[in-house]
């Protein structure tokens, strides 16, 4: 059996009826165990545009799930889609049909009829039009991580979203990351107590990234930097927000009772890119005449209808190991994470006196239900297995027919950032609100990415 549009618009029906009804429908649930019973024979029928460094991983993913069909792959570079094409024959599955034409090519895949969903892993800008086209060719959508251009990007999501009965989930590997969901259950068993405040970003050294060859500066750049590196030079905000910001809001039901309702941000100088160019090429080189935009440190404020606050950074052009540098604190205790530095938990009346515990004593008594099931099965996949976990749970929801535990609307408020810290900053760090996507729905709405083992 395969899906098709009008069983799934059905069932999502179904499906979001039981998220607004209350606490014994879908609330607090990470998907709905009630939905299916016993074996499920049902295939989801892929597509997949662009298959660079991230798309291969995300195609991994799918070949590792028997019950996922890839009928067709769309890359411009035929060598990315060659190899693509052989992945999925190799796998003992039947070859793939390559798109390849040129850069709107994809719009003859989301067309076919034998496609359930698309997955997107393609340069940032791409992401929005391929996402509304595929959904208004009857496909739901899973595009990897990005920030927005525009607001406006973020509502044509949403309302194509609607009009459609389409889902759109955000490929948001961190949400599934084994500690951050060990921490959403502390928060949601309330660990910590009354939730005050938040720490996120995305540090991370991307030099080389931005001026590839390898890690050596180069004149012409290859994989991200054809497209990644100009944003750098024409732009300054957080310009890739969600890797820290996805698990906070989950932390904080964002648009589930709760939503981010304004933020300032604020840049720093820019001088580390400028720096690079010098050091690994020299003073005549003709990058060094490049005025960079963005700022090598941007500094966000948001702040909650709850009144919790968020502090969120974003750092890719200073020299630094990686680290999102997470923390949750509450009335009772906090968590905080620095990866290779920290990873502790203090909670009052608990924790010896104004001493840190390493976050692994609380892992019996905290590891996600979800994680225990998936060490038990065994643990596959990229980003240390959230890679697969994120493909595996838009594949069940788009099976069962539920809403995907990320949604349009947290999708287009996570990836809004990016605008509205441009916004800010343009205007001398002023505060700047947040749209309403979900236009009231966040008022009522319980939480979904949450406590069962279910994926």
């Amino acid at each position: 059996m395969t899906l098709n549009r009008r069983d799934f618009v059905k069932r999502a029906a179904l499906g979001a009826g039981a998220v607004m009804i209350g606490d014994k429908a879908i609330s607090n649930t990470f998907t709905s165990p009630t939905i299916l019973k016993g074996k499920d024979d049902r295939v989801v029928r892929l597509g997949i545009i662009g298959v660079g460094g991230m798309g291969t991983n995300l195609l991994k993913s799918c070949l590792a799930m028997p019950d996922v069909q890839i009928p067709a792959i769309c890359d411009i570079s035929t060598t990315a889609l060659t190899r693509a094409l052989d992945l999925v024959e190799e796998s003992g599955r039947k070859r793939p049909e390559g798109y390849s034409k040129d850069e709107h090519d994809y719009l003859n895949l989301v067309t076919r009829d034998d496609i359930d969903a698309v997955i997107i892993a393609t340069p940032w800008l791409w992401h929005t039009p391929m996402c509304v086209a595929a959904m208004k060719a009857g496909k739901h959508v899973a595009p990897e991580v990005w920030g927005a251009s525009t607001i406006e990007e973020c509502w044509e999501l949403v309302r194509t979203a609607e009009e459609t009965g389409m889902q759109c989930m955000m490929l948001e590997n961190h949400c599934f990351d084994r500690i951050e969901m060990s921490v959403l259950k502390m928060v949601r068993d309330g660990l910590f107590g009354e939730m005050l405040h938040y720490e996120c970003g995305y540090c991370h050294d991307l030099r080389g990234v931005k001026f590839r060859p390898g890690a050596e500066f180069g004149e012409k750049g290859e994989g991200e930097a054809r497209w990644r590196t100009i944003h750098s030079q024409k732009r300054n905000g957080d310009l890739y927000p969600t890797h820290g910001l996805g698990p906070i809001a989950n932390y904080m039901d964002d648009n589930r009772g709760n939503r981010m309702i304004s933020l300032t941000s604020t840049a720093s100088k820019s001088r580390s890119l400028h720096e690079y160019i010098v050091q690994r090429g020299d003073n005549g080189h003709p990058n060094t005449e490049i005025d960079w935009m963005l700022g090598d440190v941007i500094t966000t404020v948001i702040k909650t209808q709850k009144g919790e606050t968020i502090t969120l950074t974003h750092d890719t052009n200073s020299p630094r190991p990686y680290s999102n540098n997470m923390m949750a604190q509450g009335t009772k205790g906090l968590w905080i994470y620095h990866r290779g530095l920290c990873n502790s938990v203090y909670v009052e009346g608990r924790s010896p006196g104004h001493r840190w515990e390493g976050w692994e004593k609380y892992i019996p008594e905290f590891e996600h239900p979800l994680w225990k099931k998936f060490m038990e099965d065994g643990i596959r996949g990229d980003h240390g297995g959230a890679g697969y976990l994120k493909v595996r749970s838009f594949v069940e929801c788009i099976k069962r027919g539920i809403p995907t535990v990320i949604d349009v609307y947290d999708t287009a408020a996570w990836i809004a950032v990016t605008p509205l810290t441009e916004k800010s900053i343009a205007l001398g760090s002023a505060p700047v609100e947040f749209p309403d996507f979900t236009n009231g729905k966040w008022l009522h709405n319980k939480p979904i990415f949450g406590l069962t083992d279910e994926y």
